[in-house]
């Protein structure tokens, strides 16, 4: 299978059937995020023992990038400790905003977000569950947007 169907497929089934959807409670810690440009909007929740992140969870209503990307991320970042979820944010930004950026292996189901570059328009909508996690671990008030 190619990347393209890779994408295509994982974001279709991520968005259909997203995993880790719904409210944590009671709850660490969370973060609203908001896309003004294409109206997504979601709420991810924490809740940590000690420096791991022991459940996560998403909410709220976007397109299927959108969703498809909080699906995954919260597949990928349950259980990890804060350092490697951070590690994981930046090789994930990296992803989505660098033409030369190569998914490794070690990405799994996530190297299928590199082929959201191929629609500049929607970094963002793939994005911003990962600056709101980022927001939800630093503990930040404000909501996040991709603006």
């Amino acid at each position: 299978m190619d990347l393209k169907e890779l994408y295509r497929d994982v974001i279709l089934d991520h968005n259909k059937r997203p995993r880790n959807f719904g409210r944590i409670e009671p709850c660490d810690t969370h973060a609203e995020g908001h896309n003004p440009l294409c109206g997504d909007r979601l709420t991810v929740w924490l809740r940590l023992k000690d420096d791991r992140i022991e459940d996560v969870r998403f909410e709220g209503k976007g397109c299927a990038i959108s969703t498809a990307s909080a699906s995954l991320m919260t597949e990928a970042v349950k259980g990890k400790d804060i350092p490697a979820v951070q590690s994981l944010y930046g090789r994930i930004h990296s992803l989505l905003t660098q033409q030369d950026a190569v998914p490794d292996a070690s990405l799994g189901k996530l190297a299928a977000l590199s082929g959201v570059r191929e629609f500049p328009a929607r970094v963002k909508c793939a994005s911003l569950c990962w600056h709101t996690l980022n927001a939800a671990l630093e503990r930040s008030a404000a909501p996040v947007s991709t603006e």
